[in-house]
């Protein structure tokens, strides 16, 4: 065995470790953001199109909060902002929660608040995984982070779809009095997952400009997979909770579906992370690629029960998959990049935000668009899989970026 599949918690510093730890009681919270918003929106309105227009308000909050934390960074400390992201999910949740019904405006409201929230706690959080770990390391910090999110994917669903459908008065009043009190323990976590990032330290980027339209043309490549990222994006948040409501009507189901999967998602991930290399990069991104694709063609061939079940089944194993190479490769580019650009790295992760706002973007209007000019069933079925098809253009182009990557890097040698 190399010395790089030995490589463990030993290998991270302190700082590094209480990230990850952060993340872990984080990791508690965004299930219940991911899958019970949604089915919070689709219980009470009974409208797919309300829980696109929650999500894309949620996306269109995050690129414009990335741009403000790039100035914030300059007078505030790096542990607050993070921290804040993390407090702002409660936040949003609760105005979710307060609104009498579910209109357009609150939609609106409470999804831009969710967005500010997601862009101040991965813009950070970018930066700070890019500031404490090195190329060799980063399989297995993505293998051990995607095994705690997909862990707490098993416990998070089960015990909240039981609460809301055996807590409470098997009512929609009492099911949705239980949703609130989820949103109540939701701030404890995030409360608590702050507290514990504070006792960590950490270098704030550099003082520098970080606004830039105009990248090496290995970064144009990395633009390319960020816009084809975010077409998938603007659908496997919501996509599970939507049709599980559809075809189930029922919170328990949808967090049985979410745990079967997410169990042997995370053994996975976790052996993963630990035993592959950056050269399996292409092979395991290829893979979660075809993963993706099926679960979609099965949705779109079948779309009843078995076919929702296949679709969460194949989705929970995909997600973690690309994640774990994806972004290892994302930041490997910048690192060289900025190097040799002589760039602010958060220069880099704001820009690639901006691709994925746009993949997100074009991603849900394209469901939206089939929702309103045919119907939300056929937008349900077939968007998916138009989406599905063209992420695999993305398996051509990291091809090609990470051959440019090696030309760079042998050059600098």
């Amino acid at each position: 065995m190399t010395k790089l599949a030995r490589i463990g918690l030993k290998d991270f510093s302190r700082s590094t470790k209480i990230l990850i730890l952060t993340n872990l009681i984080y990791a508690f919270v965004l299930p219940v953001i991911d899958i019970f918003v949604a089915s919070y929106i689709m219980r009470n309105s009974n409208d797919p199109s309300k829980v696109m227009l929650y999500q894309l308000a949620i996306y269109t909050g995050i690129p414009i909060t990335f741009f403000i934390n790039g100035y914030l960074l300059n007078n505030i400390n790096i542990k607050r902002l993070f921290s804040l992201g993390m407090l702002l999910s409660g936040v949003s949740m609760v105005f979710m929660m307060s609104l009498e019904e579910i209109n357009y405006f609150g939609l609106v409201a409470a999804g831009l608040i969710m967005g500010m929230s997601f862009g101040l706690y991965w813009a950070n959080r970018d930066y700070l995984v890019l500031a404490t770990t090195t190329d060799k390391t980063r399989n297995f910090y993505y293998g051990l982070d995607t095994f705690f999110y997909t862990l707490t994917a098993v416990i998070v669903p089960v015990i909240i779809g039981w609460y809301l459908m055996n807590g409470n008065e098997n009512t929609n009043d009492g099911i949705n009095y239980g949703y609130k009190v989820v949103t109540a323990a939701v701030f404890v976590f995030t409360i608590i997952a702050s507290v514990v990032f504070h006792f960590g330290t950490y270098d704030k980027p550099k003082n520098e400009k970080f606004l830039y339209f105009k990248f090496h043309k290995l970064w144009n490549k990395m633009l390319q997979m960020a816009l084809l990222k975010g077409l998938a994006q603007g659908f496997i948040v919501t996509a599970p909770a939507i049709l599980m409501m559809k075809f189930f009507q029922s919170e328990g189901a949808l967090g049985l579906a979410q745990s079967i999967g997410a169990v042997i998602a995370a053994c996975v991930m976790l052996l993963l992370g630990k035993y592959t290399k950056p050269k399996h990069r292409l092979a395991l991104f290829s893979i979660g690629l075809i993963l993706f694709f099926l679960a979609s063609f099965f949705n779109s061939l079948l779309f009843n029960p078995t076919g929702v079940i296949l679709f969460i089944f194949l989705l929970l194993i995909a997600r973690p998959i690309l994640d774990i190479a994806y972004f290892p490769i994302q930041l490997k580019v910048i690192d060289i990049l900025s190097e040799i650009e002589n760039r602010n790295e958060f220069s880099y992760i704001l820009n690639h935000e901006l691709g994925l706002y746009v993949g997100r973007l074009f991603g849900a209007c394209t469901f939206l668009g089939i929702a309103y000019f045919i119907n939300a069933d056929i937008a349900l079925r077939y968007a998916l899989l138009i989406i599905g098809i063209l992420q695999l253009l993305s398996i051509i182009i990291a091809k090609q970026l990470l051959k440019q990557q090696n030309i760079l890097e042998n050059e600098k040698v």
